[in-house]
């Protein structure tokens, strides 16, 4: 399948978009919580301004009155808000690239508060050298604690997938892109040693527990080798989440 480069003469737009919602069902409200001192959402944001390469960040929220908080809070930080529906969270991809033209999205999450902006940068600058590509991640071959997820798509390819994706590839905004390989073009990005073994995402009140010893550790540091080398130290915070099972996308 033949693929269109971006066009050399503009400007090649690269945006990130945080989607964030309160109605979580193991940790409910849990992109507002606080993390050091400031809001789960906060750190995420800056993460993702801080990144080189992204040209603007959003944040992607819902329509329902329980998210006029996540709203209320990227008024506050400084950055555009979208909101869509609730489910199809692939429909709220494609109103955020409508309202805020790009060539490619980040897509973010907000229940991953340690978000390092150097791998956000990465995934960016090596799509922008291999424009071609569909969708460019961390998470294609998982190497990366969970928790430190970037994945970009490129926005015709977006497009494409919503003009037909049901069921939970519309709730997962991605996974009808490298669920099929053989229409859209996927490269990952892997590091070694593989840290795969690890969680430092956000979804139940023992992973906050992790990550509240873990952000006391790291102090001012940000980047992703950090992390790694902090819990590879400390076996009592890794243990904290540990037990802790990941959804499956069938799950939501």
């Amino acid at each position: 399948m033949a693929r269109s480069q971006p066009d050399e003469r503009n400007q090649v737009l690269v945006n990130a978009v945080v989607q964030a919602r309160t109605g979580s069902t193991r940790l409910p409200g849990k992109v507002l919580r606080e993390l050091g001192g400031r809001p789960v959402l906060d750190r995420v944001v800056h993460a993702a301004l801080a990144a080189p390469g992204i040209d603007e960040v959003l944040v992607a929220t819902s329509t329902a009155a329980g998210d006029d908080a996540v709203a209320e809070r990227a008024t506050r930080l400084g950055v555009p808000v979208v909101r869509g529906s609730s489910d199809d969270v692939l429909a709220r991809f494609v109103q955020a690239v409508d309202a805020h033209p790009c060539d490619a999205v980040v897509r973010l999450t907000a229940d991953c508060p340690l978000l390092d902006p150097a791998l956000v940068g990465l995934v960016a600058g090596t799509w922008r050298t291999a424009p071609g590509h569909d969708y460019v991640a961390t998470t294609l071959v998982r190497t990366l604690p969970r928790g430190l997820d970037v994945e970009l798509a490129r926005t015709d390819a977006l497009r494409t997938l919503a003009a037909t994706a049901t069921g939970y590839d519309r709730v997962h905004v991605t996974s009808g892109l490298y669920g099929d390989p053989e229409r859209f073009r996927c490269l990952g990005l892997v590091v070694a040693p593989a840290a795969d073994d690890l969680r430092v995402t956000l979804d139940t009140a023992d992973d906050l527990h992790a990550l509240e010893g873990l952000v006391d550790a790291l102090g001012d540091r940000t980047d992703w080798r950090s992390v790694v080398s902090v819990l590879r130290a400390r076996p009592d915070l890794v243990a904290r989440n540990a037990h802790v099972r990941q959804k499956t996308l069938a799950e939501g």
